[in-house]
């Protein structure tokens, strides 16, 4: 089912990286149409100096979001939800939209083992609603 690993330049504790993963967790069961129990969201807090954006100039600390996800959602429901992730991301951990980036990897059912569910997820089907996570 569905994972998100945050990677951060900064130090959380533990209430506000509870905070953090319940609303990340209500936005993606939001869009994608699931029940808010599938989702899993690892918070790695790696602190100053632990992710960075390069570019042009010197590199700037910034954010990463990894999604793993089942395949079949439309791209346009995709960048909602990474526009709602970077919303929330922006705004608990007091990071640069800018500096933001969500990463999506999209797999088949089988590859997502889940005992909530008897075993491997079943495959996204569009209109099949709450519940395929």
């Amino acid at each position: 089912m569905p994972s998100l690993q945050i990677d951060l330049p900064l130090h959380l504790d533990l209430d506000t990286k509870r905070s953090l993963a319940g609303q990340l967790g209500s936005v993606y069961a939001e869009v994608m149409d699931v029940r808010p129990d599938f989702v899993t969201v690892s918070i790695h807090d790696l602190g100053p100096g632990g992710v960075w954006r390069c570019g042009a100039g010197e590199p700037e600390p910034a954010g990463l979001v990894m999604c793993d996800v089942r395949a079949g959602r439309p791209a346009a429901t995709r960048e909602t939800l990474a526009r709602r992730i970077v919303e929330v991301c922006a705004r608990v951990c007091g990071l640069e939209e800018r500096l933001l980036k969500v990463e999506f990897t999209q797999h088949s059912g089988d590859e997502m083992y889940h005992p909530q569910l008897g075993g491997f997820a079943p495959d996204w089907v569009p209109g099949a609603g709450e519940g395929q996570g």
